[in-house]
């Protein structure tokens, strides 16, 4: 249960994990975020090598697949941060190894972190 007695739901709570793990990078350059991700991104490495990742042959799916690609990546607060500052609620595909939809649900308690800390939802500079 929480404070207003509700039960616990561990989806939210790894949500709010992850927003709060996201407070160090609130003041880094949205440009900054961008070179780092296409420099060191997992999926950015494999693009620019032109190297298809190995796939187990199970049938899964694509959102499966990107978050195998992910699950290694050394950027992946990074990329989260730089996605949820470009699309916010608008996003689709897979960033940091979340799909859209946890992206989706992340971007309100983002916003209410860099508010509440009296910082813009943004990095602020580019």
């Amino acid at each position: 249960m929480n404070g207003d007695n509700r039960p616990v739901d561990p989806q939210e709570e790894y949500l709010t994990q992850v927003a709060a793990g996201l407070d160090g990078l609130a003041d880094v350059p949205d440009a900054v975020l961008f070179d780092v991700v296409t420099r060191d991104g997992a999926c950015m490495v494999l693009s620019r090598l032109d190297i298809a990742p190995e796939w187990s042959g199970d049938d899964v799916s694509d959102r499966e697949l990107a978050a195998r690609v992910c699950a290694d990546c050394p950027v992946r607060r990074e990329c989260v941060e730089l996605e949820l500052r470009t699309s916010g609620d608008q996003t689709l595909g897979v960033w940091g190894a979340l799909p859209a939809e946890d992206v989706r649900a992340l971007y309100p308690m983002w916003q209410a972190r860099r508010s509440a800390h009296g910082r813009r939802s943004g990095g602020g500079r580019r």
